[in-house]
């Protein structure tokens, strides 16, 4: 998956919070999130305000989020595991070593396999 479709995904499925997000969408899309963040905030710090900012957070909070939950479906796992990452430290480090897992290789409880039977390291599944 490439930037642009991974970005298009994002937004296509800003709200769906069901289905499966490969390892490169995710990734693409964090990419994707922090180049609109910082590009917000350079353009507050110019125009001394946190207008731009704000509105980018805010607009980019559910497709994130989203993205974020179907990663942790391709990974089997619910999607309630998002909420580790209210505990201090600890819960950012699971949920990255997550993020970073292969994705399981074909079709699971929470959709069909996203990258179409390859499995995360790109190489077809057996």
């Amino acid at each position: 998956m490439s930037f642009s479709e991974a970005v298009k995904s994002g937004f296509d499925h800003y709200v769906k919070f069901d289905g499966r997000a490969a390892r490169p969408a995710f990734w693409w899309w964090y990419l994707f999130e922090i180049l609109v963040v910082v590009g917000a905030y350079i353009v507050d710090a110019i125009l001394d305000t946190g207008f731009f900012y704000f509105i980018a957070v805010i607009g980019l909070l559910l497709p994130t989020l989203s993205v974020a939950i179907r990663r942790l479906h391709d990974t089997d796992r619910t999607g309630w595991w998002i909420l580790i990452g209210f505990v201090p430290l600890i819960g950012f480090i699971v949920l990255l070593i997550f993020y970073l897992e292969k994705s399981n290789p074909g079709d699971n409880k929470y959709g069909p396999d996203p990258q179409g039977g390859v499995s995360g390291s790109g190489v077809a599944a057996a």
